[in-house]
């Protein structure tokens, strides 16, 4: 059709045949060897490589209908594509293909008295959907991850980056046939009808084993609600700062600014910044003047605002926003109970930071508080499974069950039981 738009009926039968597809790859896969999928990723590296004057194009496209159409900075940010991301596009299939094989890793052995030789091993989860929207790098960095841990996947991409992320799926899926794997292993939804991920979440007929979304607050809540799958999902990233009574000054004010401005438009980046009252009168206008410097703008409660009149008044709903752009939200707070009460009661569970010398103070921060991800002395940015070394993430993931924090290969595995007897019956 014109607009690009297909009936129900035939949305329904395209992606029918994408999960059956993906079904018979992860067949596949999941006795593939470690070096046809390191193979793979090394021959995507190369594809994403040659084939960057093709993505930037495909990406200056998909920005210059995103500026039409009245996009927000941030959400440009995220779309956008320039040489040095591409490289690291290409960097980043590269880091994955270097990680240990999760598959067929034993997690653990015992021998029971009755002689039975038991074993719990690492096998891939099957099939997974992962839904996401304007960051057009996830195309690889999901592609490469699900590979590595022997999953094949189905990609659907926002419709304001389905152009970059086609033009990047095509470098993904010439390294597969590279490699000789099926190119079905790494499928990108090639509509922007929201009805595709209606039929995601359905489960595609049994193809689909669990759903991955990446995106805002409303993507993620509709997964949540809709899915007959398991999700690993956060909500959204409503990340906190603690600056204590015992922090150094210096290295509060340089995490302050990287956590809130060093990228403002990803999940790990501070929206609320919280400054015990004790070092209110030393540690706060500093810290303030150096994110305003920085080009933040500073929403504060009264007895903030008190103390620097430049802040703009915050009210309660500043305190539940995840803002995604220069703009941080700042209350004082008596001592580290004081903040542990206030990100109880605010946060979405994804990561907080304490900034203190006191080993004893910061470890009843990280003792106190049940998010996924917890910094002493660090910026909230590093909340990054490339960071923590996992050569990538597919999302952070703020549940409770299986996967929890960056997902990385281990944990898009899950485990079996293998035993191994000598004859042995049970009597």
């Amino acid at each position: 059709m014109p607009d690009g738009t297909l009936i129900a009926d035939s949305i329904e039968t395209l992606m029918d045949g994408i999960g059956r597809r993906a079904k018979a790859a992860a067949r596949r896969l999941a006795g593939a060897t470690t070096d046809e999928k390191n193979a793979a990723l090394f021959a995507m590296a190369s594809a994403v490589e040659a084939r960057a004057p093709d993505i930037l194009a495909a990406n200056s496209d998909d920005l210059a209908r995103a500026r039409d159409a009245g996009m927000a900075a941030s959400f440009l940010d995220r779309l956008t594509l320039d040489a040095d991301r591409v490289a690291a596009i290409a960097q980043a299939l590269r880091d994955v293909a270097t990680l240990p094989d999760p598959v067929g890793a034993v997690m653990d052995r015992w021998t029971r008295p009755n002689g039975l030789e038991i074993a719990r091993v690492r096998t891939p989860l099957g099939v997974i959907g992962v839904i996401y929207e304007s960051r057009p790098n996830v195309t690889a960095d999901a592609g490469a991850l699900c590979l590595k841990a022997g999953n094949a996947v189905i990609l659907r991409g926002g419709s304001d980056s389905l152009a970059s992320s086609a033009a990047i799926h095509g470098a993904l899926q010439e390294g597969l046939r590279q490699a000789g794997l099926p190119e079905d292993a790494i499928q990108l939804v090639p509509v922007p009808d929201r009805a595709a991920v209606g039929e995601m979440l359905k489960g595609l007929s049994g193809a689909v084993d669990v759903i991955v979304p990446r995106g805002g607050k409303s993507l993620v809540a509709r997964v949540q609600r809709e899915a007959r799958v398991p999700v690993f999902a956060h909500l959204e990233g409503l990340c906190h700062l603690y600056i204590d009574r015992a922090a150094d000054l210096a290295m509060a004010r340089d995490i302050a600014v990287n956590a809130k401005m060093r990228r403002t438009g990803i999940c790990g980046s501070a929206e609320t910044l919280l400054v015990d009252r004790a070092v209110a009168g030393t540690h706060l206008r500093p810290v303030l003047e150096a994110l305003a410097a920085a080009g933040c703008e500073v929403r504060g409660t009264d007895e903030v605002r008190a103390l620097y009149p430049a802040a703009v008044p915050a009210g309660e709903e500043d305190f539940r926003t995840e803002y995604l752009d220069a703009i941080i939200s700042v209350a004082l707070v008596d001592g580290v109970e004081g903040a542990i009460a206030h990100i109880a009661r605010y946060s979405s569970h994804h990561t907080e930071a304490i900034v203190t010398a006191d080993a004893a103070t910061a470890e009843r921060f990280l003792n106190g508080i049940d998010s996924a991800i917890l910094l002493h002395n660090a910026s909230t940015q590093f909340a990054d499974g490339g960071e923590f070394g996992f050569g990538g993430e597919i999302g952070i993931a703020t549940g409770k069950m299986h996967a929890r924090g960056p997902v990385g290969v281990e944990q898009l595995t899950s485990f079996n039981y293998r035993v191994r007897g000598t004859g042995q019956f049970r009597p």
